[in-house]
């Protein structure tokens, strides 16, 4: 507790995107009918900025160091229907950047609802500028050329990673243990294990090395791969991790062994939906009266409830899921439902 009391986040160029921390909530009625295992969420799905989400607290930092660098355009990447772009789109407009985003057509999807709704709605009222790209294309290389043909103009651009997951975006949620922890000593409750979505590996990463820090252990946080197979997750999130833990001056070691991922609940692969993710969706509606997105958060709930039912959480233990936000997202899958 010591070590991570003295994790000077300040040291790290930061904006404020969220109006303070998001809060936890018990799901009374889901965890009695799911056999008295006690489910908590973590509300990142409440924040007030761009319709909310895990990756404002990302870009805290991510548009702190634009902004440290004298940057006036930021350029990210993601699907067609990223909430991180979405999110990056409207933090540029509350740090008077330009905003230019380079979509790739990853999920095999063409309908209009999928193409022109939800998140892509939201990026043209945010002002976003957009860049649509085949499935097939390398979006990191192409936003890197765009970025020079913009600094030759006379801009200053920093390009942002997928899901904002650089070992700089990963504070965001390293931050966040340290928040999740001290909420949980205020409310007297003692979490068994912290559950979260894992695609870009950015949000997992970030927990793992802030519990880390206040002696939890990574596998204190367990992430269910939505993007990729559970070893390449694996892989992914090991090494941002131990970036993040460098960049605040922790010598920790780790191992595969450390990262605690399940690839159960990915489905045919990223945003295709699956049958567990829509009874996951309906159950948290239905039940509670909450909304989970069908690419994210459906998928890591629908591998929550599976462990519940296989035993993995026994009556009584207090589980965390969060609650990474992407409620566009749903717009865009109207047809899956």
């Amino acid at each position: 507790m010591a070590v991570a009391a003295n994790i000077e986040f300040h040291r790290f160029p930061h904006v404020e995107l969220l109006e303070g921390p998001t809060p936890i909530q018990k799901l009374d009625r889901l965890s009695a009918s799911l056999g008295g295992v006690n489910i908590f969420v973590k509300r990142d799905d409440v924040m007030g900025l761009g319709g909310g989400g895990n990756k404002l607290r990302k870009l805290e930092f991510l548009v702190g160091q634009a902004i440290a660098q004298g940057a006036d355009t930021i350029v990210t990447v993601g699907a067609r229907q990223s909430n991180h772009a979405r999110l990056t789109a409207a933090a540029a407009a509350r740090a008077g950047l330009k905003c230019e985003l380079v979509l790739t057509r990853a999920v095999p999807r063409t309908d209009p609802a999928y193409t022109d709704n939800g998140n892509i709605l939201l990026n043209d009222l945010l002002g976003a500028v957009v860049h649509d790209l085949p499935g097939s294309a390398n979006a990191l290389e192409f936003a890197e050329a765009r970025a020079n043909e913009l600094r030759a103009l006379g801009r200053n651009v920093y390009v942002c990673p997928l899901g904002g997951s650089s070992p700089v975006g990963c504070l965001g949620y390293a931050r966040c243990a340290i928040e999740i922890d001290q909420q949980a000593q205020q409310q007297g409750i003692s979490f068994d294990e912290v559950v979260v979505p894992n695609g870009s590996g950015g949000t997992h990463a970030g927990l793992a090395a802030g519990f880390t820090l206040l002696g939890r252990g990574t596998t204190f946080v367990r992430g269910h791969a939505v993007l990729s197979s559970a070893e390449r997750s694996t892989q992914i999130t090991l090494e941002k991790t131990s970036q993040t833990l460098e960049l605040m001056g922790a010598s920790n070691r780790m191992s595969e062994a450390d990262i605690n991922i399940s690839g159960e609940h990915l489905g045919d692969g990223y945003g295709i939906p699956t049958d567990s993710m829509r009874a996951a969706v309906r159950a948290m509606a239905s039940t509670e009266g909450l909304l989970l997105d069908p690419v994210y958060g459906g998928k890591a709930f629908a591998g929550m409830i599976q462990d519940i039912e296989q035993g993995r959480y026994k009556p009584g233990q207090n589980v965390l899921f969060v609650m990474t936000g992407g409620i566009p997202g749903l717009y865009a899958y109207r047809s899956a439902f």
